[in-house]
């Protein structure tokens, strides 16, 4: 019997967590679910990943609203993937001016951004609940790494004082897309690393730039950071346990890419590559949230880049039914 296509099978709703990371920097987490980051200031508060829909986003500013009642300013979109920037309308309408994101990330929305909203919706029925709600794409207000300043766009690397915390936004390089951003409250040494960095969930590569995704975790390890808030799995605090993330994110890259490039040069196919990846990540990973979803996008990308092609085809809803449907094994 072939498995439920990507999420849809996957409708139990999770348990949530809030908790502080530190002065000024709190962690919005739920068991394996995409993960939030709120950084508040004296002055302002700031939102990393705004969430799937404007409904998912509302219960995220209740519970900042529990803690502050200062102004939700800043949105910043780590990347541009469906799950992580759809519900930023609700943080405009309470009052957010400035929704932050990477030149790479508003590239990636202008080619791709309509076919990665229909092709998450129908991956993720769970989290676009409410989906009715979306106004459409989500399009940043402030772009970095665009080089035009009188055009809006802010040349390499912003700094946000929130008031009394400054957040450092910036590009560690590619990885997970090539617009990932991320945010860095460096007096406290807390990272918001969006879908860089994951922990004990499957780790999505389907838009990935694979080969240069280990020499950006490195960078991101340079900052000897003591709290991250990684795109999906918990919190994690001491930086032991930031490293585990880190190294967790890079075996997982690594293997994949490898067994990509193994399967390229031995001339297989889709579904003999995947096969091969199966016997290396299943016995290390086969058993966290979001795994089966993950993979097959996943040797799908490393294979097509270790086949040379470096820009990631667009993922359609109906791409993603075709490729499942041929990577399925009948049990």
């Amino acid at each position: 019997m072939s498995k439920a296509f990507a999420s849809q099978a996957d409708l139990v709703d999770k348990t949530i967590t809030f908790e502080q990371l530190s002065a000024h920097c709190w962690a919005y987490t739920a068991e394996g679910d995409p993960n939030s980051g709120v950084i508040i200031g004296d002055k302002f508060i700031m939102v990393s990943d705004a969430t799937a829909t404007p409904a998912m986003a509302q219960d995220l500013i209740a519970r900042i609203r529990t803690v502050s009642d200062k102004p939700i300013k800043y949105v910043l979109l780590t990347h541009y993937h469906a799950v992580r920037v759809l519900g930023a309308s609700a943080y405009i309408a309470e009052g957010a001016t400035e929704v932050i994101a990477s030149q790479g990330t508003l590239d990636l929305i202008i080619e791709r951004g309509a076919e990665d909203m229909k092709s998450e919706m129908e991956r993720f029925p769970r989290l676009f609940r409410g989906a009715e709600g979306v106004p459409g794409l989500t399009w940043p207000t402030l772009v970095i790494g665009g080089g035009d300043p009188t055009q809006g766009e802010v040349p390499g690397k912003l700094t946000v004082d929130l008031g009394g915390v400054k957040v450092q936004i910036w590009q560690p390089g590619h990885g997970h897309t090539r617009g990932d951003t991320i945010a860095w409250v460096a007096e406290e040494k807390v990272l918001f690393s969006g879908d860089l960095v994951e922990y004990n969930a499957g780790v999505y590569t389907g838009d990935a730039q694979l080969a240069e995704w280990p020499a950006t975790l490195d960078a991101l390890r340079a900052l000897n950071a003591e709290a991250i808030v990684p795109g999906r799995g918990e919190a994690m605090k001491g930086n032991a346990n930031v490293n585990k993330a880190l190294d967790y994110t890079t075996l997982w890259v690594e293997t994949l890419f490898r067994c990509g490039k193994e399967a390229a040069a031995a001339n297989m196919d889709l579904k003999a590559a995947m096969a091969h990846t199966r016997q290396h990540m299943d016995p290390v990973f086969g058993q966290v949230f979001i795994y089966e979803h993950c993979l097959p996008f996943d040797v799908s990308r490393a294979f097509d880049e270790a086949s040379g092609l470096k820009t990631p085809r667009i993922w359609t809803a109906e791409r993603d039914q075709a490729m499942w449907a041929a990577l399925q094994v009948q049990a």
